[in-house]
């Protein structure tokens, strides 16, 4: 049995920028209980706490829980309260060259729709994300821009000559994150397995980017066998699966 299941955040456990449901926060709190659980997603800080850790109960079996945000270049762990281990910041002359490239991509391309919810651009520190619609847009609003990704395959391709010192991966329903290079959740798999002393072959990982450009195809890259879901009713049931397994153990 794995020792340790890794999600995704968005489209995995919780539809985009929205709080995990009580089903999936009984079934996470049933698998820390069997199991080390992590969760990396493109998201800050603050959208784990208003997502994830606002849902689950406070007691000691969050010290079975890894918090990995911004695609794994922040890394938090509890113990009595929750504390940053590393971030891998950006320097403010690399944030306004990565702001100045996807702005003149989404000028270049039309990507400017006639309404937006909140900044389209948002600095999270250790990295940079694009959100088409806005950070708060409506879910309903989101599917529908991009539902497979070829509006932001075509971002990348231009991004990718005009910062290509830096990695460019895509997620959620309307993102773009950008990262140092080399950090992403392989990075984030690598960190897990050195710092919870966990090989990569006792690791699970389940997300709904998994897909060459899609940013949980790190994940796979880095040898971790992989669950690809839909959504995050898909992944109640592969959680149900898994606790139900280690109960006959």
């Amino acid at each position: 049995m794995k020792k340790l299941v890794v999600f995704d955040l968005d489209g995995t456990l919780a539809e985009s920028k929205s709080a995990i449901d009580d089903e999936m926060s009984i079934l996470l709190y049933a698998l820390l209980q069997v199991a080390r659980v992590a969760i990396i997603s493109g998201g800050a800080w603050p959208q784990f706490e208003k997502q994830v850790l606002a849902h689950l109960p406070t007691d000691e079996r969050l010290q079975r829980l890894s918090i990995l945000p911004t695609c794994g270049t922040q890394f938090y762990e509890y113990t009595s309260e929750w504390k940053q281990l590393y971030a891998e910041n950006f320097t403010p002359e690399e944030k306004k060259k990565i702001i100045d490239a996807l702005s003149s991509v989404v000028d270049k391309l039309g990507y400017t729709p006639p309404q937006v919810w909140g900044s389209q651009i948002e600095d999270r520190g250790s990295q940079i994300t694009f959100s088409a619609l806005g950070q708060e847009a409506p879910l309903e609003e989101k599917k529908k821009w991009d539902p497979d990704f070829a509006k932001r395959q075509q971002m990348k391709a231009l991004l990718v000559n005009i910062i290509p010192e830096f990695a460019i991966n895509l997620g959620g329903t309307t993102s773009v994150d950008i990262t140092k290079p080399g950090i992403d959740k392989a990075y984030g798999i690598h960190k897990l397995r050195d710092i919870l002393h966990i090989s990569i072959t006792e690791m699970l990982f389940a997300g709904d980017a998994i897909f060459p450009g899609g940013n949980d195809y790190p994940a796979k890259t880095a040898g971790v066998d992989c669950i690809k879901v839909r959504d995050p009713d898909e992944t109640k049931r592969v959680i149900e699966t898994i606790v139900a397994c280690y109960a006959v153990l």
